[in-house]
């Protein structure tokens, strides 16, 4: 039934462009995992770029560059993207995918372990982002929160993928090392005075979730 009805939302609301779809089969055929955000999802990303007016967005990871062509999309002419991955193989099928999509011109690629660049951002004084998305290593959600919080403005929305883990967050029993760093996430978001959150359950295979963050002003 969840797949049903994420298909019948999908047929309504989310024609993919071309580029995309193709962005998908190209990540397959080059042996990338196949956890990209579903069509959905990356509408929604979309959508929220937009109603933010967003025209800086930093995301940490990249993969094969399936959200960040949702994203970039999202940006006016001048707008600029950065994105973090780890891995150039990845980093090097998600160039190829964006250039296709003709929005190379509003995306920087960083390759490397995210934490060293962004610590590289703060020390720099990068400007601010209108718009943090971490879809990354889930060990490092907290971290990457921390510097999130370190780039962003009043105003500025960090959002999240990946927070529900099939309702493995709500189990305390729950040892897996990714889970607990997840909850231990959505626990500093949803606690922290300087935002706003919410939790938003996404629906595909099965149930995952979507952090929803606005810096207060």
């Amino acid at each position: 039934m969840l797949e049903q009805i994420d298909r019948y939302i999908e047929d309504l609301c989310t024609p993919e462009p071309d580029a995309f779809k193709q962005a998908v089969r190209d990540a397959v055929a080059a042996g990338l995992p196949e956890i990209q955000v579903s069509p959905n999802e990356g509408k929604l990303l979309y959508l929220l770029a937009k109603i933010a007016g967003a025209r800086r967005i930093l995301e940490i990871g990249l993969l094969g560059g399936y959200s960040t062509l949702w994203l970039a999309s999202a940006l006016p002419a001048d707008g600029q993207l950065i994105t973090l991955e780890l891995d150039e193989d990845y980093a090097t099928v998600a160039r190829r995918n964006i250039e296709r999509a003709g929005l190379l011109a509003k995306v920087s690629i960083r390759v490397g372990p995210a934490a060293d660049a962004l610590e590289k951002m703060v020390q720099q004084s990068e400007p601010a982002f209108d718009l943090v998305f971490i879809d990354a290593d889930k060990d490092g959600y907290p971290v990457y929160l921390e510097y999130a919080l370190r780039l962003t403005r009043p105003g500025s929305l960090i959002l999240a993928d990946n927070v529900i883990r099939g309702g493995r967050v709500t189990d305390p029993r729950n040892t897996d090392l990714s889970v607990r760093a997840i909850r231990e996430f959505n626990q500093k978001l949803a606690s922290h005075p300087g935002l706003e959150t919410i939790l938003l359950p996404i629906m595909r295979h099965d149930v995952d979730g979507l952090a929803i963050a606005r810096v207060k002003e």
